[in-house]
Parts: structure tokens; sequence; C-alpha cells
């Protein structure tokens, strides 16, 4: 039974607050930031590589040498790095989550007292000041001068007011005044929260990269299924027929055929990806970028078009002063405006506005008779001078303070150029009649100067948006306030535009939307819903898009778009959607997210060559060796010994170098150009040895899986060193590393012997030398082709 209402100046007691509790009417909802511990188990475990690599383990264990088991060992401790990094970037994120959740302030039991925002309940009595967020939905009880900022929900960047009985939604934030709200919903059923539920219907980022693997990993699996069964029989046959071996017999087969097996499932592709993102998150997390998903890393290497909200993106959310023009001398003449602007700044209810007056105006202490508070209502708020002939000062917006007198044209006329300029303006205007009520503004105002005011755009906006612009991202300004303001705006941050278009002309149909995109780049009066189609018209034309925004306003507009990013200041229902979090609110972070998402996705798809190449021509082999019946060329030790030198280590390392290769589609496409030819080079060369060694008679089987492993360890180095273009020294030196590690098995006795390696006669060593320089010369023709390609498609 949902528990009885209590209206209580007191707030609730401890009882009430653990039977709402019990109830269910807590403020918890769930926005976890990244993965459970659960999931990341599952993805790194319960795969269908990680399945037959498995289970060829166990075989091996079971029948073979426990060398021939070190792919295994292999695969059980890349498992583990990837389960702990994963944990440990888990940890890190979940932790900034935790750190910079706000705290509520509640009153209960007669005191008021802070606690985290998820134990606010239902009838809670929330104490609210200037600064705060509004944690939940909820009734005013009581308001003094309360202001609240809207723009999360609107768009609109001027505050609000409200009394007694007015809603205050969660996601707002306090600008001024003091005041209580009795909370009225809470949770999931907020409304900053509903908008969430409804933005998370789908809820991963669009990842070519990711899309591109699932479906390598789907043709791979319909693949294996064949070759597997291939590849056994093939064994089987080779000594004898199913129905004639021997216990010796079966385990020989049995290691041969994890030898064919094992080398065609790319299992290290998906744990190293993984790995890359993890550890990317981490040091992204390091920066203050919050990562929501591992993908979404991806996101900003690969957008073309960025769409900023205004207020509280492009602008910090505070005004600044900007300029004092004098319409009228003082008629007064014993003071002067800039000692009452010091009145009207050192208010002790001071809002934004006197907040950005206080710097150029300083405190001056003259007699002050009464004081009328600014009200967001109201619109203006005065200071009464005391001494012999009171004068009261009145500052507030121009169509509140004047009137349509002829007196009063002029400041009239002129505040209206300068609010078109996208300025935010005040009238200073002074009478000597009487003094003003909290409803009624004196008599014979006469108006003295115009205070303009501008909003403060942040210090890094323009030098990231000069970045994105370089690299050839299109910026649009896309916000829900004025558009005059809105182009203000954009100008200071540095675009160049001439004005902006007013949504509210917004044509319905996509085309339409789309031309005039095309044609501007500054939109104002822009509703949530206009924003989400204006992010499908942008990708209709191909866009790849990525927005940045703070309200509840931007939630459906951030995802929808490919990358949604949300400012660490903005809304509650803002975060929990975006892909990324700027927690310090700071635009210069953003070129760092697209140098890390441009070096785990070149990297990737470097690796992805290594990895793929290897899985195509053992497929090759696989098919050949067992439609021929003949037995597969090397052992699984072998087999671990090259992929020591020539995929494993060097992933792990070429993973984490820097690359500012910008990604472009087509992943996928450009993988198969590379492995499917070099893969065939690779497998026609392990083919041509394995037939002469046949045709000679004289190589035993131990220099036999010597001599191909040298080849296959040959052009793996070389395809290694291709991909490791271009060179610098690291790379250098990791290419070098691993070529002194292949001379280290093959050369070295005791690794040599515990490897199956023994030493080749010189006519054993030339026909492998030969062989291999003849593949590694037709790789080398092929590679060139293949980029000669693609920079014909780079240049259209």
């Amino acid at each position: 039974m949902k528990p009885e209402p209590t209206h209580s100046a007191e707030g609730l007691s401890t009882a009430e607050v653990n039977e709402r509790l019990a109830a269910g009417l807590g403020n918890a909802v769930n926005n976890s930031s990244s993965r459970s511990l659960v999931d990341i188990l599952r993805g790194n475990l319960l795969n269908l590589f990680n399945g037959i690599v498995g289970a060829c383990f166990v075989l091996v264990l079971i029948v073979g040498d426990w060398q021939d088991s070190l792919f295994g060992w292999a695969l059980v401790f890349n498992l583990l790095i990837g389960v702990i990094q994963e944990v440990s970037a888990k940890r890190t994120l979940d932790r900034l989550a935790i750190i910079n959740q706000p705290l509520a302030r509640v009153r209960r039991d007669g005191a008021v007292i802070e606690i985290r925002r998820e134990l606010v309940v239902m009838d809670d009595l929330l104490e609210l000041r200037a600064g705060d967020q509004v944690l939940a939905d909820g009734l005013v009880v009581n308001a003094h001068g309360l202001d609240v900022d809207e723009s999360m929900l609107t768009g609109e960047s001027a505050p609000v007011a409200k009394i007694e009985g007015s809603a205050v939604m969660s996601g707002c934030g306090v600008v001024a005044g003091s005041g209580a709200i009795r909370v009225t919903a809470v949770g999931a059923d907020t409304y900053s929260n509903r908008i969430t539920t409804e933005a998370r219907r789908f809820s991963l980022v669009n990842s070519d990269l990711r899309n591109s693997l699932a479906r390598l990993i789907k043709w791979v699996s319909w693949a294996l299924i064949p070759l597997i069964l291939i590849a056994v029989n093939g064994q089987v046959q080779s000594v004898g027929g199913w129905g004639a071996l021997t216990g010796d017999e079966w385990r020989n087969v049995v290691v041969r055929s994890v030898s064919s097996i094992v080398a065609m499932v790319p299992q290290g592709l998906i744990l190293i990806t993984s790995i890359a993102f993890a550890i990317a998150a981490v040091t992204l997390a390091r920066r203050r970028v919050l990562v929501q998903e591992l993908y979404a890393v991806e996101g900003l290497a690969r957008v073309d078009v960025l769409c900023c909200d205004k207020t509280g993106t492009l602008t910090s959310g505070d005004i600044a002063f900007d300029a004092l023009r004098e319409i009228t001398p003082s008629p007064v003449g014993t003071q002067s405006a800039t000692v009452v602007l010091g009145l009207f700044a050192h208010d002790d209810n001071a809002n934004s506005t006197a907040e950005a007056l206080r710097r150029p105006f300083p405190l001056i202490p003259v007699p002050v008779a009464s004081r009328v508070p600014f009200s967001s209502e109201r619109k203006w708020s005065s200071v009464t001078l005391a001494g012999q002939h009171p004068q009261t000062w009145v500052l507030g917006a121009p169509e509140f303070v004047l009137d349509s007198s002829q007196e009063h044209a002029v400041a009239r006329s002129e505040s209206i150029a300068l609010a078109e300029s996208g300025l935010r303006t005040l009238v200073l205007a002074v009478s000597t009649s009487d003094d003003p009520s909290e409803s009624q503004l004196p008599h014979g105002l006469v108006p003295i100067a115009i205070v303009t005011f501008s909003e403060k755009v942040r210090d890094d906006a323009r030098v990231t948006l000069d970045y994105f612009r370089e690299q050839g991202v299109d910026v649009y300004v896309i916000s829900g306030d004025n558009p005059a303001t809105v182009a203000s705006i954009a100008r200071t941050a540095g675009l160049d535009i001439t004005e902006a278009f007013d949504a509210q002309n917004l044509p319905d149909t996509s085309a339409e939307l789309a031309e005039i995109l095309r044609e501007f780049r500054v939109f104002g009066r822009v509703t949530p819903d206009q924003k989400r189609l204006m992010m499908a018209a942008l990708q209709q034309e191909g866009r790849v898009v990525a927005m940045i925004g703070d309200g509840v306003n931007d939630a459906l507009a951030l995802k929808h778009a490919d990358l949604g990013i949300a400012m660490g200041s903005g809304a509650s229902a803002t975060k929990a959607v975006a892909n990324l979090i700027l927690l310090d609110g700071q635009f210069s972070a953003l070129p760092g997210i697209v140098d890390e998402g441009r070096k785990v996705i070149a990297n990737i798809e470097r690796l992805s060559r290594l990895f793929l190449t290897k899985t195509v021509w053992a497929m090759i082999l696989a098919v050949v060796f067992g439609l021929t019946l003949a037995a597969y060329p090397f052992e699984p030790r072998q087999l671990s010994a090259v992929d020591f030198f020539t995929i494993g280590i060097p992933a792990f390392l070429l993973a984490l170098l820097p690359n500012s290769k910008r990604y472009l589609p087509g992943f996928l496409e450009r993988s198969l150009w590379f492995v499917v030819p070099i893969g065939m080079v690779t497998a026609a060369a392990v083919l041509t040895l394995d037939s002469i060694i046949r045709l000679d008679g004289s190589w035993t089987a131990a220099e036999s899986h010597t001599g191909i492993s040298i080849l296959l360890g040959v052009t793996g180095l070389w395809v290694l060193s291709l991909l490791s273009l271009p060179l610098d020294r690291i790379r250098v030196a990791i290419v070098a590393a691993m070529v002194a590690s292949a001379l280290g098995i093959f050369l070295i006795p005791p690794i040599a012997g515990f490897f199956g390696f023994t030493v080749l006669s010189a006519a054993q060593f030339g026909a492998v030398a030969v062989i291999g320089a003849v593949a590694v010369g037709v790789i080398s023709l092929i590679t060139w082709l293949i980029d000669h390609r693609s920079d014909a498609q780079a240049n259209g």
C-alpha cells in the first residue's frame, strides 16, 4: 500500500522515509556508466571462438604433450588480461560516476541534511538554494525570489520565477533565491527520467567497426563448421581411416587436427579489440571524460558533422557585463549610475546578473532607505536612496521598465537594436516621485542608461571549433534560444555566419529540411523534436553526426545522433543517454577524444589484418590437406611459437601506439582486400615448400616442420613490417625485437628443442629462403597495388 502523503513543515520522519523506501518510492534509477561484471565475463568468455579453442585445449591436455597446449595457456592468459583490464576500467568509470553525482538537501525530523540523490523519497521536503540542481519533480511549498533555469527543458536561457504551487521538474537549476518543494515524482517517474527511458530504447552507438567485426565473426563461424569436418577427416584418413586407428595414431590425429583448427580461429582479434577500447576508456577517464559505451571511442574519429547546443554548451551558462551605454544624464545629479549599479551588484539576494556587475561596479556605501529584490516574474528590482530628496533607481528588462511614451522612445529603440545584436539588455532608470512596491513601478521613471550583457562563451570553444573545421567537420549550432542571440554567440565562438535560421519556419519534410541544413549552420528556437529530426536529416544525407548538449531538451537529439556527448554540468537525463560525458565541461577535451578514437580504430584495423591473414591461409591449408588426405605440416606448439613473434606480442604493443589517421567507413572491405590475396600467397608458399619436401623425400618430420615454420615466420614478419608503416623508432624497435625473438626460437638449442625445431642443411635452408623471398616480393607488390587503389579512391 502506498504511504499516505504528509504535509508537515518539519519534513518526513525517519519512520516515514523507511516506509517509502520499503514501498519502492525512492529516487534510485539505473544509470550505470559501464558494463556489469557478468557482462564483462560473458563478453570475454562466451563466444564461439573461445569455445572452439577451449575444446581443442582440453583435447590436447588429455591426449597430447603439454607443449602442444601452449595456445590454450596463451588464451587463458589473454582472457585474464582482458577481464582484469575491463574490470579495472569499470571500477574507474563507476567511481567517476559516483563522485560526480550531486547531493540532495532535504528536511527530515525538523533538520536539514544532505543525502545521496537516490535516497530522496516521495513527499520529501527538498530544500533549494541558488546553484542547486533539482533532483526530483515537485511542487513549490515556499519561495523567496526563487528563479529556476529551465533551459535544460526548453532551451530558453532566461530564468523562470517560481511561486507557491508552481511545478518544478528534475534537471532544472536554481539560479537565484531559495525555497522548498514537496517531491511528487521520484526515480523513473520523474520528467527527466521519462525522457531518458524514451531515449534509451535503442542504446548502442552505431559502430562501423563493431558491425564489421560482427559480420566477420559470423562468416568465419559458418566457414569453420565444414572446414573442421574436412580437416579432421583428412587427418584421420592420412593415417589409415576411421576404423583402423591405434591409440598413438589417434593421438597424432588429434594433435594435427588441433593444429589446423586453432590456426583458423582469430580469437585474439576480439580480445585485443576489447582491451584496446577498455584502455582508451581509462585514458579518457584520466582526462575527465566518462565513456559510457566502449565503442563510443570510435565515434568522434569518424564524425563529419558536429552539432552543438548553445546554453551551457558553447556558453558556460553565465553572463558577462558588456557595456554601460548612457542615454540621458541623471536629472538628480547627486548619485552617479556607477554607484547605484554597485548597490544592485552587491545585493544579498543577488542573481547571475548582479554577479556579472560585481567586478566592474564595486560597492560604495551610501544610505539605502528600501529595496525591492529582483524577481523573474516582474523582471526588475529597485533601490531607494535615503536623504532629503530620496531617489528610487530601477534596473530591469526594457519591456517591463519602459512605457510607450515619447520620453522613453530613444531608450526603447536602442534596447531593441542591442537585443537584436544578441546582447541581453537592462534599463537603468531613476524616479524622484515615490517608492515602488513589489507590484508597481514608481512614477516618472527617467531612463538613464542601458546596461548590456553577453553570455559567456567558454574559453576553449573557439579553439576547439577551429580544430574541427580544420579536420573537415561541419559545425552546427542548434538552440532553443532567440535566433539573434544564438547568432551572436556563434560569431563570438568563431563561426563565420551572418544570421541564424528561426526554426519556427523549418519545413516538415526531410528533403526540404536537408536543403535548409545545407544552407544554414546556426538555428534558434529549435524544439527538442526538431533537433531529433535535424539529426535524422543529416544522417539521411550520409553524414556521421555528433551532438553535444546539456539539457533535457537535448536528450533525444543526443540519442539519435551517431555520437551523443553531454556536458558534466548537464541534466541527469542528458548524461544518462549520452555516449560520452565531459565531466569538467571542457571543450578542449574533444580533440583528445578524437586522437584516442583514431588511435584505437586505426590500430585495430591494422591488427585485424595480422589476425585475418593467418585465418585465410589456415583455412586454405585446412581444405587442401583435408581433401588430399595429407598430414598437416606442423604441430600446435610450432604454431604457438610462430604466433608469438608474428601476431601475439606485436598485436598488444601496436594496439597502444599513437595513430592519427582519420577513420573512413569500409573497414571490412579494406581488410578483406588485404588479407585474402596475402593469405593466398602465404598458403601457396607453404604448399609449394610442402610439395618440394614430399618430392625430395629426404626431409625428416622435424626438418619439414622447421622449414615450413621458418617460412611462415618470414612471411608473418614481413606482413608485420608492412603493417607497421610508417616506421618510427618505436615501430622499428618492435619489429627488430620480434625478429630477434624468431632467431632465438629457431637457433637457441634448448628453445628450438622445446618447440620441436631442428637445424636445416644448406640446401634445405636455401629452398626455404628462395620460396620465402618470392613470397615476400609478391606480398610487397600486392600491398603496393592495394595502397595505390586506396589513394585513388581517397582522391576521388
